[in-house]
């Protein structure tokens, strides 16, 4: 797999610490992101997202069952969210009920893929986001006057 032409930012949101590791490590090992943030629920994810001193991902990587907002609640708010629904997501999980697929892809996920993983398959699918969304999504920038959405 080549290197891609521009590297990026990337927000995970794992609440598996192993997870995370062998996800970002596929990324890093693989030439994909320029940075790995790692978080480990929907509410941090959203902290983070919101804050104006945080650097704002080109894309969200997250698993859906995690404590105290979960990867369902967060792609809505996400999806919901003028300054962050332009954000690519890629819901990676251990869920293949059929109503967890046809549900991210209801709130606009842009991927959908389940853990185990394919490693290669995960990160080509990151490519095919790359190949679209990442040139040309309009970023839509924080709010100079402090007001975020919310």
């Amino acid at each position: 797999m080549t290197t891609l032409a521009h590297p990026y930012d990337i927000l995970l949101v794992e609440d598996d610490p192993a997870d995370a590791m062998l996800i970002e490590g596929a990324l890093l090992d693989r030439g994909v992101p320029r940075a790995v943030t790692q978080v480990d629920d929907g509410v941090a994810a959203l902290e983070r997202l919101r804050d104006p001193d945080c650097t704002r991902p080109d894309l969200i990587v997250m698993d859906l069952n995690m404590p105290r907002m979960n990867g369902h609640e967060l792609l809505a708010i996400l999806k919901d969210d003028l300054d962050l629904r332009t954000i690519p997501v890629v819901v990676l999980t251990t869920s293949g009920a059929p109503e967890d697929v046809v549900g991210a892809y209801k709130r606009h996920a842009n991927a959908y893929i389940t853990k185990p993983v394919n490693l290669d398959g995960f990160v080509h699918a990151v490519h095919s986001i790359d190949a679209f969304f990442l040139d040309t999504a309009t970023k839509v920038p924080y709010p100079v006057n402090g007001h975020g959405a919310g």
